[in-house]
């Protein structure tokens, strides 16, 4: 079972997210997992909210357990600031190349920037993860410099191919196998994602910092 709590109303210009919003929870998520409650079996946290999964059989668990949860948060809210910041850098080598960016054309033709550009855009900004959802393992990474900023395909694909970056409004997203997609896919990393026999098994996490790295199609079939 899960409370869920956040503030889905809160918007920014940059694709409906509040990115200070999003930065807080981040923090917060750390500071409640430091407290590890034992009756808590994960904490989520999304775009614009957090999640706290709970065993309803723990022997522990409150009787009155969301008055509990918001007394946690409240009380980890005191000492989330110092959480900020805290989570990894991932390095994510990605293709541009025509063969994997099936629609640079497209998203060069929308922002009128060559699609060598677009690449040194994509690869010069600071990314992080916002949230992982959608399907196991997929990140929404924040951070698209506006200038790439694309609407979503008008006609989703049936299937985005496994490693496919992709983007859409002020975000980037790394499909971690196939399956359907409306993002625009401006290259492809030859990481693994997601496998389950991994520990953990998803290569991202949210409040992770990502840099994308531009390689060629010969580095792109050694790192498979």
């Amino acid at each position: 079972m899960y409370a869920e709590f956040g503030d889905i109303d809160r918007t920014a210009a940059s694709g409906g997210v509040d990115l200070e919003l999003n930065r807080s929870l981040q923090a917060l998520a750390v500071a409640i997992r430091v407290r590890a409650v034992p009756w808590i079996r994960d904490v989520v946290p999304a775009l614009c909210g957090i999640a706290l999964h709970f065993d309803p059989f723990h022997p522990e668990l409150p009787e009155s357990v969301l008055e509990v949860c918001r007394e946690l948060l409240e009380e980890c809210f005191k000492s989330a600031s110092k959480f900020e910041d805290s989570g990894r850098t991932v390095e994510v080598p990605v293709c541009y190349d025509p063969f994997f960016a099936l629609d640079m054309e497209e998203v060069a033709a929308a922002t009128r920037i060559s699609a060598q550009n677009i690449q040194k855009v994509h690869t010069s900004t600071k990314h992080w993860v916002l949230m992982v959802g959608f399907s196991p393992g997929q990140p929404y990474i924040g951070g698209l410099d506006p200038k790439l900023s694309v609407p979503r395909r008008a006609t989703p694909r049936t299937r985005m191919p496994m490693g496919a970056v992709a983007i859409a409004n002020a975000q980037t997203a790394v499909y971690p196998y196939e399956t359907p997609g409306g993002w625009s896919i401006i290259g492809r990393t030859p990481l693994t994602v997601f496998d389950p026999a991994r520990d953990p098994p998803s290569l991202f996490a949210p409040g992770d910092r990502v840099r994308f790295v531009a390689i060629s199609r010969d580095e792109f079939e050694k790192l498979l």
